[in-house]
C-alpha cells in the first residue's frame, strides 16, 4: 500500500470512527466499510496502531474501537513495573491510573505522558491507556552486552526497559560479550522494531569486582570522576598556608573538642565540645569551613553542584569533593589545626536555647571517638574502654544527658521519630557480601543527632528572623487523603488518632506511634505511617519541617558532603563579616531556587542509588543460601504474594505460586491474602518461616517460599 493511499485509508477510519451514528466496531466491520479487502487486512491493523498511538481512536479490551473524549485525556508521569504495566500520576487527581501492559504504548519508567481514560467497572480502580508519550525519562541505559548471530543486543539491568536494544556493528565501541556497557538510545522502538542505540562507555566484565556497583552508579547519571581542573583545584587548596587565617579567627584550641562518627568514616565534618555552666552548658558545634576552600562559580563549586550530595555504597564513597579536600584539609582529624564555622549555643537546665553565636574558628580536636567506643563507655559500661578514655567519660555523661533533655523538648512539641534499623553490609576484597545484620542507632549517635538538629534549627531561626535569602530543610504536611486511608486501615488494628486528616498535627502521629511501640506489628505500621508523609526537600521558602514539628529549619552542618550546608555557610559567612550587601541579597534571591531544586533533585538520585545497590547485594549475599531456612514477619501482602522480612533487614517475596495450592483473593482493604478452599489467612505482622528458593543479582529479587 502506497505513502497516499494509507495516509488516506487512516483519515477515513478517523472519520467513520468519529461519525455521530458510530458504534464501536472490530477491525474486520471498519474494513468492509471503508472498504479494504482481505489482502490488505494486515496492513489495516498497523493503521489501527498507529491511530491508537496517536491518540485519534481508542482500542476496547474488546478488541473494538472507538473515538477520543478530550476530557477524559490527562498529562503525566509513567512509573512501570518489570511486566511493562504500571500506573499514571496525574497532578490534582486523587487516584492513580493503573496501565495495563497492553495499553502502555513503549512507554518507560519516568516517561512523560498522555493517557485516554477508559470506561469504569464497577469495583474496579481506574484504568488508562498511554496515547502519547510526550517526554521521556531516560536517553541512556546501563546493561550487558551479548552477540546473537548476526546481531548484537544489551539487555538493560534496569528490568523496567522491557526490551533489548539493538546495538548495530558500528555502535559497538569494542565492546565484548558479557560485558556491562553504557547505552545512549536513539530510538525507543515500536510493535514492530526493536529499540536501537550505540554503545558510549565499556565499564567493564560483568563478573569483574567493583563493576556491579559502578554500573548502577552510571545507571543513575551521578558524576564519579572530577576533572583534572577540579583535582588541581583541591590540591592547591589543601597546600594553603593557613596561619595568616588563623590569626583572624576565634582560638577554641583549648577548648575541648571530639567528633563521633562511625568506625569507617573519613570525612570528619562536625566536632562538638559541651562545658555545664552555672545556669545550664554551653554547647558548641563546630563545622568543617569548607566555604574557605570552595569559592562560589570556581570549578571545584560547580563540580560540588553537579553532585549536590556525597553517595554512600557498600564499597565506596563518591565524595561531592575531591578527597584532598573531603577526607584531608576540610576533614577534623583528631590533632589538627582546622577551620571551621562554630555556633556556640546557651542552654539553660531544661535544654533550652537561651541565646546564641555563629563564628569564624579554629580548633583541634582531641579525639576521633567512634559510634562504638561511646556506646562501650555509656551503654556497656566496658571497663577497658572508660580506663582509654577516661579524661573525656565526664564529658561524654553530659553530653548524654543534654541529648536528653534536647530530645524531650522536641517530643513535647510533637517531633516523630521513625526509628527503623539500618542494613549493615560487610563485603570482602572482591565487593563479595558476607555478611547483612540490622544496624541499630546507640546513644551516640542519637548525642550527635540531637546535637546537630539543635544547631540546624538555630541557625535557620536566625536566618529567617534577619529575611536573608536562605535555603531551608522543608517537610510539608501529609497528604490528607494517604491520612485518612491510613487512619482507616490502622483501625482495624484498634489504634486511633484524634484531628482532622486534613489538618492532622505532629503530636497526633507521635502519639500514634508510641502506642504501637512493643507490638508484633510496630515495624510494619510504622512504615505504613511514614509512607503516608510528605519527602523532605530543600526550599527558599520557609515552611517549617512538619516531622521535626519545627518552625524554622536547614541543614548547616554537613558543608563536606551537601552542597545545601555549603552554600549558606557562605551566606553566613558574608552576614557575620559585614560583607552582605544589597548586591548580595539580589544574588542569593537569583540563585537560591535552582540551587534548592538540583539539590533536591540531586539527592533523590542518591538516594535511588544507594537503594538498588543495597538490594543487589542484599539478592547476591541470599544467592548463596538457597534452601536456608529462615524465620521472618509478613511485611506486605498483594494480589500476587505476600512480603516477607527477616530479622537481618532482607526482604523477599512468597510469590502466590510458591503458597500452599488454594484460591486466593486479595483482601486490598484489610491488606489480607485469603485462601478461599481451605481458609488459610496471610496478613500484614504474621510470623512465618520461608525457604529461599531464588535470587537473582541482576534483577535484585528475593524469593521465599513457606516453611512448612
Amino acid at each position: 500500500m502506497i505513502q497516499e493511499e494509507w495516509e488516506e485509508n487512516k483519515k477515513k477510519i478517523v472519520n467513520l470512527v468519529n461519525d455521530e451514528l458510530y458504534v464501536p466496531m472490530k477491525a474486520k466491520e471498519i474494513a468492509m466499510l471503508i472498504g479494504i479487502t482481505k489482502k490488505k487486512r494486515a496492513a489495516l491493523y498497523r493503521m489501527l496502531d498507529e491511530l491508537v498511538e496517536e491518540g485519534k481512536i481508542i482500542r476496547t479490551e474488546s478488541e473494538r474501537y472507538m473515538k477520543t473524549d478530550s476530557s477524559k485525556i490527562f498529562e503525566g508521569v509513567f512509573s512501570a513495573s518489570k511486566s511493562g504495566s504500571g500506573f499514571v500520576s496525574v497532578p490534582g487527581v486523587e487516584e492513580d491510573y493503573i496501565i495495563k501492559e497492553k495499553n502502555s504504548l513503549t512507554a518507560l519508567n519516568g516517561d512523560k505522558v498522555k493517557i485516554l481514560e477508559l470506561p469504569p467497572k464497577a469495583g474496579k480502580r481506574k484504568q488508562a491507556r498511554i496515547i502519547e508519550i510526550v517526554e521521556r525519562g531516560r536517553t541512556s541505559a546501563v546493561g550487558t552486552f551479548f552477540k546473537e548471530g548476526n546481531a548484537a543486543f544489551v539487555t538493560c539491568d534496569d528490568r523496567r526497559f522491557r526490551y533489548d536494544i539493538l546495538i548495530k556493528k558500528s555502535g559497538y565501541k569494542g565492546a565484548e560479550t558479557g560485558q556491562k556497557v553504557l547505552v545512549d538510545i536513539i530510538s525507543y522502538g515500536n510493535y514492530y522494531e526493536y529499540p536501537e542505540g550505540k554503545i558510549v562507555k565499556v565499564i567493564g566484565d560483568k563478573d569483574e569486582p567493583g563493576t556491579d556497583v559502578l554500573s548502577v552508579i552510571i545507571d543513575q547519571n551521578i558524576p564519579y570522576e572530577f576533572s583534572k581542573k577540579a583535582l588541581n583545584e583541591a590540591k592547591e587548596k589543601a597546600a594553603e598556608d593557613i596561619s595568616a587565617e588563623i590569626s583572624k579567627r576565634r582560638d577554641l584550641r583549648d577548648v575541648l573538642t571530639v567528633t563521633i562518627d562511625g568506625e569507617d568514616s573519613k570525612d570528619l565534618d562536625d566536632a562538638i565540645s559541651l562545658e555545664k555552666e552555672e545556669d545550664g552548658f554551653c554547647l558548641g558545634v563546630h563545622i568543617a569551613d569548607v566555604s574557605h576552600y570552595v569559592k562560589e562559580k570556581s570549578t571545584l563549586d560547580k563540580e560540588a553542584l553537579e553532585r549536590g550530595t556525597s553517595v554512600y555504597l557498600t564499597d565506596r564513597v563518591i565524595p561531592m569533593l575531591p578527597k584532598a579536600l573531603s577526607n584531608g584539609i576540610c576533614s577534623l582529624n583528631e590533632g589538627e589545626d582546622r577551620l571551621t564555622l562554630s555556633v556556640i549555643m546557651h542552654l539553660d537546665k531544661k535544654g533550652n536555647v537561651v541565646s546564641h553565636e555563629i563564628c569564624e574558628s579554629v580548633i583541634n580536636s582531641d579525639r576521633r571517638m567512634t559510634y562504638g567506643s561511646v556506646k562501650k563507655i555509656l551503654v556497656d559500661k566496658d571497663k577497658e574502654e572508660i580506663k582509654k578514655y577516661k579524661e573525656l567519660v565526664p564529658t561524654f555523661k553530659l553530653m548524654e544527658r543534654v541529648s536528653k533533655l534536647i530530645r524531650k523538648n522536641r517530643e513535647k512539641r510533637g517531633s516523630l521519630d521513625f526509628d527503623f534499623p539500618e542494613s549493615k553490609i560487610t563485603i570482602d576484597e572482591n565487593g563479595k557480601p558476607i555478611s547483612v545484620e540490622a544496624y541499630e542507632l546507640s546513644v551516640a549517635n542519637r548525642i550527635i543527632e540531637d546535637f546537630m538538629l539543635i544547631c540546624n534549627e538555630t541557625v535557620a531561626k536566625e536566618f529567617y528572623e534577619r529575611e536573608i535569602p536562605f535555603v531551608y530543610r522543608t517537610h510539608s504536611k501529609p497528604d490528607p487523603d494517604k491520612i485518612k486511608k491510613l487512619f482507616d486501615f490502622l483501625a482495624k488494628f484498634g489504634y486511633s488518632a484524634k484531628g482532622r486528616p486534613e489538618d492532622i498535627k505532629p503530636k497526633e502521629i507521635q502519639k500514634l506511634t508510641k502506642s504501637i511501640e512493643g507490638k508484633p506489628e510496630e515495624m510494619l505500621l510504622t512504615r505504613l505511617i511514614l509512607r503516608a508523609m510528605q519527602q523532605a526537600r530543600y526550599t527558599v521558602k520557609n515552611d517549617g519541617h512538619y516531622g521535626l514539628a519545627a518552625t524554622d529549619y536547614c541543614h548547616f552542618t554537613s558543608p563536606i558532603r551537601r552542597y545545601p550546608d555549603l552554600q549558606i555557610h557562605r551566606i553566613i559567612k558574608e552576614v557575620i563579616n559585614n560583607k552582605y550587601t544589597k548586591k548580595r541579597h539580589e544574588h542569593y534571591e537569583s540563585i537560591l531556587p535552582l540551587v534548592a531544586t538540583m539539590s533536591s533533585r540531586y539527592e533523590r538520585r542518591a538516594e535511588e542509588c544507594e537503594k538498588e545497590v543495597v538490594k543487589m547485594k542484599k539478592a547476591e549475599y541470599m544467592s548463596e543460601r538457597i534452601g536456608e531456612v529462615y524465620d521472618g514477619r509478613i511485611s506486605g501482602v498483594t494480589s500476587w504474594g505476600i512480603y516477607v522480612e527477616l530479622p537481618n533487614t532482607i526482604e523477599g517475596l512468597v510469590p502466590i505460586s510458591n503458597l500452599p495450592e488454594d484460591e486466593y483473593v486479595f483482601d486490598e482493604e484489610n491488606y489480607e491474602l485469603i485462601g478461599e478452599n481451605f481458609n488459610r489467612h496471610y496478613n500484614l505482622g504474621d510470623e512465618v518461616k520461608v525457604v529461599v528458593e531464588r535470587a537473582d543479582k541482576e534483577e535484585r529479587i528475593v524469593d521465599f517460599s513457606l516453611y512448612e
